[in-house]
């Protein structure tokens, strides 16, 4: 009497590859989406644009956590979320010219490299500067300049048509906005702990601006920032 073989099922493992798009997609539709960055754009983007790739090794798995990750020099990178909500907010076209103030890992330049034609940032961390342009060549990106200087205290460096400042403002110096073209948008985030607003300027004509805030957070200080004056009594 015989017996019919039986089949056992193959059992793969999950790649690595597998785990961190799975991440990925986790942190799109479980931090970012309801932050509501709904812009296909913007969602795709985030697809094409690996997070991953501006971490070290040690941090790779924790690129797609609701986190700040620590960068050298006790800097710390943005949320994802945030990062996300910077690029909804700006819409940068193929077209556009890019200022960014604070390189950290490099991640949101080359967001902005990605959606626009090129991304002037200034840095005043040296250590920063570097560590972004390592990414950066790294990952591919060319349309991106690496300046190290502060930002808030160098000369205006030309206009723009989109600029964005990647840490905290007590108040928004208006050489920024002088820096921007007509039809420009400027976004900054403006205030004091516990809570800072994003405020997207747009430069309506050569005299004119318009100001909406559009979300709140929380950055730490970019460096140079002017801080709130304290009264005491």
């Amino acid at each position: 009497m015989g017996f019919a073989k039986m089949r056992v099922p193959l059992i793969y493992a999950p790649s690595e590859e597998m785990n961190i798009e799975q991440a990925r997609f986790n942190m799109i539709e479980q931090q970012i989406r309801p932050w509501n960055v709904l812009d296909k754009d913007v969602l795709d983007m985030l697809l094409v644009v690996k997070r991953e790739n501006y971490f070290p090794e040690e941090q790779k798995s924790m690129a797609f956590f609701d986190t700040e990750l620590p960068l050298p020099g006790g800097h710390k990178a943005m949320f994802p979320r945030v990062e996300a909500r910077v690029m909804q907010e700006v819409l940068v076209k193929k077209q556009e010219s890019v200022l960014l103030l604070g390189a950290a890992s490099g991640y949101l330049a080359a967001l902005l490299a990605h959606a626009g034609r090129h991304v002037t940032v200034l840095e005043a961390d040296a250590g920063l500067k570097a560590l972004a342009e390592k990414n950066l060549a790294a990952d591919g990106v060319r349309n991106v300049t690496l300046l190290n200087v502060n930002g808030l205290t160098a000369e205006q460096s030309g206009r723009f048509d989109v600029i964005v400042v990647a840490g905290g403002l007590n108040q928004l110096p208006e050489q920024l906005q002088k820096q921007l073209n007509v039809g420009g948008r400027l976004l900054a985030f403006v205030g004091e702990l516990p809570m800072m607003r994003a405020l997207l300027i747009t430069r309506v004509s050569d005299t004119a601006f318009t100001s909406k805030e559009v979300f709140d957070t929380v950055l730490p200080l970019l460096p140079g920032a002017t801080p709130a004056s304290k009264f005491s009594f």
